[in-house]
């Protein structure tokens, strides 16, 4: 039988088509050399400097690793009523079931939920996850085991108020609360006053407190606070502070400090041996309010406010009294007014039966005294009572028309008497009896309700 075998030879690709010319068939392609060889697809996309054992490393397969389990291992073979029922009961110690909590959120479960499961609030099971958080990283400061054997019954709560402290003031903080017995609350002072010291450089005795100790740190609290009491003339307020302050304080300047501020006084004078530039006496409250102080005030004034730079139009304007009446102390001026101002009951401004007035300065630069010891570029509001316009006191301070506020423009500012007597001013828009500088934003403070 004959058997026919179909052979297909390749035929020559065209490059004939209606877009492209055809080639002269006198035209060879050109051909590679025949002991050339192809380079592979590694070589072509790897640089030639790579040996082939580094070819063959890029080629291995990087399997997927997922993330440690935040789970205690005792915990890791438990299934979901497991856990449950570990949180339900409190079973073991705080900081080992804590980690439960965030496990079971990712899970799906609401904080609400677990509220209702468990019966630990939305607050606690926050202060739980972050106080096991703080804790961990005392342990990877290797900190005192005795020390952090203290927290092992009770001190997610302790723990948490020190959450926004950095390693190494962590660790600082704990031994120094544990050393003192220190509740909830002072130790948030502890952790506030930690927070705020290194940024108040440049305030009285600043530099006299060592910001790596946490009792200078909280005795310099308390420190300033002495300062703020003695200019609203509350003897016995100023000496409570420098004695916490004196029973806090760690380093030896520091306490060397306390005690000359304690016996500043003889004679009638102040000596301050910390300041290079003495400052003329001032007899003028100057304090700070703080976040919340109006709030927690069990007495407050209302005064209206005007704008220093429109000269003494708006202080004459502005409603002489204001007062609340009724069953609601519902306050009530004699007349309408745009800008208006809560402040706490301090004794000078409680003192102010009518006429009082706060004026809104850009900054503190207006103040005639050197105010070297803060800030003079803060906002501030000169409390002035217009009951008392006379220049008497040569120390007093008073408002008046004709200098600047500070900005370039004309406006009030405040005055010594002595310098007004000078030039033969007898009267003025009002005797100043209160400096009040704003809050400051306290960027420590979190919710309960925000998470780590």
């Amino acid at each position: 039988m004959f058997s026919i075998t179909m052979i297909n030879t390749a035929k020559p690709l065209s490059l004939s088509t209606p877009f492209l010319p055809n080639l002269p068939t006198s035209h060879k392609p050109q051909t590679r050399p025949q002991n050339s060889k192809p380079n592979s697809v590694v070589a072509l996309i790897l640089p030639p400097k790579f040996t082939h054992q580094q070819q063959q490393q890029q080629q291995l397969y990087q399997p997927f690793r997922p993330p440690p389990s935040p789970l205690p291992p005792q915990y890791r073979s438990l299934d979901l009523n497991g856990r449950l029922e570990i949180l339900t009961n409190r079973l073991g110690l705080w900081f080992e079931y804590a980690p439960l909590i965030p496990s079971l959120v990712q899970e799906g479960f609401t904080p609400s939920i677990l509220e209702e499961i468990t019966g630990i609030s939305g607050g606690e099971q926050n202060r739980l996850v972050v106080a096991a958080q703080v804790r961990e990283s005392l342990v990877q400061s290797e900190i005192d085991p005795d020390i952090l054997a203290f927290f092992y019954i009770s001190g997610a709560e302790l723990l948490y108020e020190i959450r926004l402290l950095s390693a190494a003031q962590r660790a600082a903080a704990a031994e120094y609360l544990v050393l003192n017995k220190f509740d909830a609350k002072m130790t948030q002072e502890l952790a506030r006053a930690m927070k705020d010291k290194p940024r108040r450089i440049g305030d009285k005795g600043w530099d006299s407190f060592d910001d790596d100790l946490p009792g200078d740190c909280l005795a310099f609290m308390y420190f300033r606070q002495a300062q703020e009491h003695k200019t609203a003339s509350s003897p016995e307020l100023w000496r409570s502070a420098l004695e916490r302050a004196l029973e806090a304080v760690e380093s030896e300047n520091g306490r060397k400090r306390v005690l000359e501020e304690l016996e500043a006084k003889k004679d009638g004078q102040e000596k301050d041996s910390k300041e290079s530039v003495v400052d003329d006496t001032v007899k003028v409250p100057v304090v700070r309010m703080k976040i919340g102080e109006v709030a927690e005030a069990s007495v407050v004034a209302v005064l209206p406010v005007c704008r220093a730079e429109v000269m003494e139009v708006e202080v004459e304007e502005a409603p002489w009294e204001c007062a609340g009446g009724g069953d609601f102390r519902v306050v009530e001026a004699e007349k309408g007014w745009s800008r208006w101002v809560v402040l706490p009951g301090w004794g000078p401004v409680a003192n102010l039966k009518r006429g009082g007035v706060a004026v809104a300065f850009k900054n503190a630069r207006i103040l005639p005294w050197r105010a070297n010891k803060w800030n003079r570029d803060e906002s501030i509001l000169v409390v002035a009572d217009r009951g008392r316009k006379e220049v008497v006191g040569d120390d007093s301070f008073y408002l008046v028309v004709g200098g600047g506020n500070g900005s370039g423009e004309e406006g009030l500012k405040v005055e010594r008497g002595l310098k007004l007597k000078e030039i033969g001013v007898i009267e003025s828009l009002g005797t100043v009896v209160l400096v009040v500088r704003p809050p400051t934003e306290e960027h420590d403070q979190i919710s309960d309700e925000d998470w780590e």
